[in-house]
């Protein structure tokens, strides 16, 4: 397995090698040593969760504010475009987004590091996200900003065909000056 860093601050792209045979395929997806060398602590993951997606479902931009959190997401079947955008106030790439194609043949994963919103969309019948998330969650501290952001400018790949009232209903990120104060998460 290898990882690479990002142009965004803590966020790490891991890629394992699939070994594929005629019955499919095996690979590791998480290697305590490897996310020692990559600077993570693979002891901190509290939880693990997965969503399922249908075509074209836009998972908004979330984020945790306070302290936030660091997940590792992967997505185990299928294809998403995957969104990270850093809203940590101290980062040089502040307000900065990339995107992956997370890939359940290939079972790349991101690190997303506490301050960044995260967001997906489904781009095949069915995709099955995982998420080790190093908090347990707390609601209390949920942000959600809108997928078609007109600052972001977000070129999501395919028209979106549902999402969450609560993602639909998301603001801008010009209208969550005071929440965005709220995100205490450093760089480094």
């Amino acid at each position: 397995m290898e990882h690479a860093p990002t142009a965004i601050p803590g966020l790490v792209e891991f890629r394992p090698t699939p070994i594929a045979d005629e019955r499919g395929f095996f690979c590791r997806t998480f290697d305590a040593d490897v996310a020692r060398t990559a600077g993570l602590d693979p002891d901190a993951f509290a939880q693990d969760s997965l969503s399922r997606s249908r075509l074209g479902v836009v998972r908004a931009l979330h984020l945790r504010v306070g302290q936030g959190e660091g997940k590792l997401v992967r997505c185990s079947h299928g294809r998403v475009f995957d969104v990270v955008v850093d809203l940590r106030p101290d980062s040089s790439a502040y307000r900065t987004w990339l995107s992956f194609e997370l890939d359940g043949d290939r079972q790349n994963s991101v690190f997303i590091p506490p301050g960044c919103a995260h967001g997906f969309q489904a781009l095949t019948t069915v995709a099955d996200t995982s998420y080790r998330i190093d908090r347990p969650h707390d609601p209390a501290e949920d942000l959600t900003i809108a997928w078609n952001d007109p600052e972001l400018a977000i070129p999501w790949p395919l028209p979106v065909s549902t999402m969450s009232e609560k993602d639909a209903a998301a603001s801008p990120l010009a209208g969550l000056t005071a929440e965005l104060a709220r995100v205490e998460a450093r760089v480094g």
